[in-house]
């Protein structure tokens, strides 16, 4: 009889927790450091999410390691809802990218819901020849062996998008690999390096401004944003299937208790439609997800698929980080 009455009380007082859930603040450990497009998302995502949770929301930046210390931290904490995760498509591509990862994606966490999704571009020097896509097609057949291609870092968007890049057009480019978007941009500005491919939120206003040339998009459909509008989808151009994203989404810890999660996804289903998030996300060139999307299944789902197609992309190349 007292088992059964100690069962009863520590149930209802999990219940109790559970339904004061969250009772302090949360953390939203970004695994990057500060300023960067990730942290950008997660900032604008911690104003928008605060009211529907009714909390506190914390940003750490735990960079480093390509994003994977930061994923550990998360995978190690507290599965009780106070610590949760944003991270970007690098939760798909570590496995192939680190010989030795110390956390699972697929098992160590308990998914939340995808958030957005980052367009990318193809962009040029300013003096390129290639005035169109099928100009510097043809430029680059031309100009085989001797095209400089750079990237912001093994890892990185750019970097995996290079990749993807070269093996659908089944050409191998030099690639130039910097620390970080900024000094790459700077050189392809100056006409250090031929092409680049990134996201709309490093290219968008270098196009608009002249700096750069654009010649094609890596989603499957065209974009709106006024200066990237004219600009062809890779898919349509001849690469059949072309499509790169930068997404990011929110995890907790594997074991954190499903009211809790519930409660984390449903007021992320409210702050996606918040409609100065939207804005904000719009104005980086990013995408906000539908609520089908940011279902925690779907999310998960999306992760495997990711995984399963950018391991083969990644290990082709043999490039890894460690």
């Amino acid at each position: 009889m007292k088992k059964f009455l100690f069962a009863t009380v520590a149930l209802a007082a999990a219940s109790a927790a559970l339904a004061e859930y969250p009772e302090k603040p949360i953390t939203i450990v970004v695994p990057f450091s500060a300023g960067g497009p990730t942290d950008k998302v997660a900032r604008d995502l911690a104003e928008a999410i605060r009211g529907p949770l009714k909390a506190t929301i914390v940003i750490e930046n735990v960079g480093g390691a390509g994003g994977t210390l930061g994923a550990a931290k998360v995978a190690k904490a507290a599965p009780d809802g106070y610590t949760v995760l944003l991270h970007h498509i690098g939760m798909a591509t570590s496995p192939a990218l680190y010989r030795s990862l110390n956390f699972k994606p697929l098992e160590d966490f308990e998914y939340l819901g995808l958030v957005n999704e980052v367009p990318m571009t193809i962009i040029g020097k300013p003096g390129l020849p290639a005035n169109n896509w099928a100009e510097l097609q043809k430029w680059l057949k031309d100009n085989q062996g001797k095209t400089f291609l750079a990237n912001a870092g093994l890892g990185a968007a750019s970097h995996l998008c290079g990749l993807l890049f070269q093996q659908s057009l089944k050409m191998e480019m030099t690639t130039v690999p910097y620390k970080g978007t900024g000094p790459a941009m700077t050189d392809l500005m100056g006409g250090q390096v031929d092409l680049m491919c990134d996201q709309t939120t490093n290219t968008t206003a270098q196009i608009a401004g002249g700096k750069v040339k654009a010649y094609a998009v890596t989603t499957p459909k065209r974009l709106t944003t006024p200066a990237l509008a004219k600009l062809p989808t890779l898919d349509e151009s001849g690469l059949k299937g072309f499509n790169v994203t930068i997404w990011h989404g929110l995890y907790a810890p594997k074991g954190t208790p499903k009211a809790v999660t519930d409660k984390i996804n449903a007021a992320l289903k409210v702050a996606l439609k918040d409609p100065g998030f939207v804005k904000r996300q719009e104005d980086l060139g990013a995408v906000v997800v539908s609520d089908a999307r940011a279902n925690a299944a779907e999310h998960k789902k999306f992760v495997s698929d990711e995984i399963n197609k950018w391991g083969p992309v990644i290990k082709a190349a043999g490039q890894y980080a460690d």
